[in-house]
């Protein structure tokens, strides 16, 4: 498990990870909560979290995964 910890937080595994995180992350927010943007009411600030750290986790275990199993794979 250490090994995983160690390619998750690599910093091309991590950069790329922020990259997805921005992008779907953006599209979540405009989805779920576009319309109290656009209409200048509250956001929960909660959700906003939310909807760009879940993709960046996301992004994070399905990339070192795929390291990992790469690796093992030689």
């Amino acid at each position: 498990m250490h090994e995983f910890w160690r390619v998750a937080f690599s910093r091309r595994i991590a950069v790329n990870a922020l990259k997805v995180s921005l992008v779907i992350g953006t599209i979540l927010n405009i989805i779920n909560q576009g319309e109290n943007i656009l209409h200048g009411l509250p956001v929960a600030w909660a959700h906003v979290f939310l909807n760009y750290f879940t993709p960046y986790c996301v992004a994070t275990w399905s990339a070192a995964k795929n390291e990992l199993s790469r690796r093992t794979d030689k």
